[in-house]
Parts: C-alpha cells; sequence; structure tokens
C-alpha cells in the first residue's frame, strides 16, 4: 500500500472509531429511562398506585409489594428495591435512595409530586449519597480514570515487561498503590464517598488490577491486537454501560445487564455497595471482578508456559548433536 492510500485508510479507520465512540458513549445517555424498575409499594392505595404506575409505561417499573412503609425501607437498604411508595392518610410519601443512584432518585420524586399534585411532594431519602457529592457527578467521574489508569498501566506493561512473573508483579504494584491512592484522593481530600477508607481502597486496587491485567494478559497471548481488543472492550463497551451516573435499569436493554458483567460497571457497583451500604449488593460485583482478574492471570500463565516451551526447544535445538553424513 502507498504512502498516500495507507494515510486515507488510517483517516477512514480514525473516523470510523470516531462515530463508534459517539455512539458507544452518546446512545445510552439519550435512551435513559426506567426499565422494569425495581420499586416498592406499600399502604392501603398500593394496588391504585400499581395501576397507575402500570398504565402510564407498564414496562417502566416492576412493582414489588411491601407490608408497610418499614419493610420498604429494609428493601431499599438491602438494595432488593431504588425506592418505595408509600401510601396512607394524605399524599403518598415517595422513599428514594440517592446513595443508590441519584438519576433515580430524581425520577421517583418527579412521581412523587405527579401522585400528590403538589410541588413538593414528601420524598424521604433513605440512603443519601454522600452531601459533598449530592448529584453523584465525582461518582460518576471516577469509573472512567480507573479504566483509562488501567488500560495505560497494562499498555506498559505488555511493551516494556517481558517476563510473564514480571508482569504479574506489576500488576500486583499498580493495584496496591493505585488503590490506596485513588481512594485517597475521593476519599480524603475530595470527601466525595463515605465509608472505610481500606475497604474502598482494595476495590479500587482490584479494578485498576483487572483491567490492566486484562490487557497485558491479552497482549501477552495474541500479540499487540489484545491492546486494542481490551482497551476498545473497556472504553467502548464497559465505560458508557457501567451506569456510574445512572444504573443498569435506566439503559437500554440488554446492554444494562452486560455492562454489570464488565470492570467498569461491575466497579461502580461494587463502589456503591461498599460506600453507601455497607457491603449489601456487593457479591455480585466482586464476583465478575474477581473472574476477569483469575483471567488476566490465566493469560498470563500461558504466555508464561509458552514463553518455557520456546526456550527449552531453543536450548535443544542447541545442544544437538549434528548426525554425521552417511
Amino acid at each position: 500500500m502507498k504512502p498516500m492510500q495507507r494515510a486515507v485508510a488510517l483517516g477512514l479507520g480514525a473516523a470510523l472509531l470516531q462515530a463508534l465512540m459517539l455512539i458507544a458513549f452518546a446512545w445510552p445517555a439519550a435512551n435513559i429511562a426506567p426499565r422494569d424498575l425495581p420499586i416498592a409499594v406499600a399502604g392501603p392505595q398500593a394496588a391504585v398506585v400499581a395501576e397507575r404506575l402500570g398504565q402510564h409505561d407498564p414496562d417502566a417499573f416492576e412493582i414489588i409489594p411491601a407490608s408497610d412503609a418499614a419493610a420498604a425501607r429494609a428493601a431499599i437498604e438491602d438494595r432488593e428495591v431504588y425506592g418505595a411508595i408509600v401510601t396512607g392518610g394524605g399524599a403518598p410519601t415517595v422513599l428514594v435512595a440517592s446513595g443508590a443512584s441519584p438519576a433515580v432518585a430524581q425520577q421517583l420524586t418527579g412521581i412523587a409530586q405527579q401522585l400528590s399534585g403538589a410541588p413538593a411532594a414528601a420524598v424521604e431519602d433513605v440512603v443519601a449519597a454522600d452531601p459533598d457529592d449530592p448529584r453523584g457527578a465525582a461518582f460518576g467521574a471516577m469509573v472512567l480514570p480507573l479504566v483509562m489508569a488501567g488500560i495505560a498501566a497494562g499498555v506498559l506493561l505488555a511493551l516494556l515487561v517481558p517476563a510473564a512473573g514480571a508482569k504479574a508483579a506489576g500488576l500486583v504494584s499498580f493495584g496496591l498503590f493505585g488503590g490506596l491512592l485513588s481512594i485517597a484522593i475521593v476519599h480524603g481530600w475530595l470527601s466525595v464517598l463515605p465509608g472505610s477508607y481500606l475497604t474502598l481502597a482494595a476495590v479500587a486496587g482490584l479494578v485498576s488490577f483487572t483491567v490492566a491485567g486484562t490487557v497485558a494478559g491479552l497482549a501477552s497471548v495474541i500479540g499487540p491486537a489484545g491492546i486494542g481488543v481490551a482497551a476498545l472492550t473497556m472504553l467502548l463497551l464497559g465505560n458508557p454501560f457501567s451506569a456510574a451516573t445512572s444504573a443498569p435499569e435506566l439503559l437500554p436493554r440488554p446492554w444494562g445487564a452486560i455492562g454489570q458483567l464488565l470492570p467498569p460497571g461491575a466497579a461502580a457497583s461494587l463502589l456503591r455497595s461498599v460506600a453507601f451500604f455497607d457491603g449489601t449488593g456487593a457479591a455480585k460485583p466482586l464476583v465478575v471482578l474477581a473472574v476477569w482478574a483469575a483471567a488476566a492471570l490465566a493469560l498470563l500463565g500461558v504466555a508464561a508456559l509458552r514463553g518455557r516451551g520456546a526456550d527449552a526447544g531453543r536450548e535443544a535445538a542447541s545442544t544437538a548433536e549434528p548426525v554425521p553424513a552417511a
């Protein structure tokens, strides 16, 4: 291919990548809406409220009955629902959890106003977001730096560190210090993330290790193309569908669910569980991250075994005695 043709092809490829990134980031944001969003309904008029919600949009909410207001609060704290509508004497009271999703809490507040017919409806935030980050903007902004730094670390380890064992040591070092430093910023300096510093640092470290390990592991097994595959997976799929600024049930199907199976989405869910819910709901995202981390180590192990086999073959060839001519 001539230089001019190569330049035009590269420009076209970059333009296609740009278009894909615009679709990946803008399309989910432009289609935010509740889709089987679990909310509880309690009180004597619970059936009436559920019917009204179903008439408005039958696919928007998954209605879960609660015996009373206390049961509804417990369901929110257990991360079974995002909020609740409690009926009784007078206008309904809406229970929200901005710690689970400020976007959902805002939508439920709007529903409360519609149900009560008053501009200032009764809303109780059962699990509130951090007062220094009430809209969750800082929380949502945390995920992309963790992913980008992880990709950068994985690329550097893949290109500059040849031995698989040394790469694993670099991943552990990056996870350890990356987790401690990143949470020191958002937890200590910015104070936008509550909870235990060491627990949050462990989560951030696991995320850093997982993203970097995926890049380095794929690159070790399939070569430089592995860097592109891992980076595009994390950026084009993982980050825009992580639901860090919304909720998985607000994203187009099935991408909200798929996003939770990728490290960025699992990271956002795990950080929310640890920071705002004392670890409730942390099992699933923790398993997702652990599986990705184990897969990264397995890829490095395959690369190490392949390297040993190649070294043994070269050693055998160099020490083999020449066969005398007949």
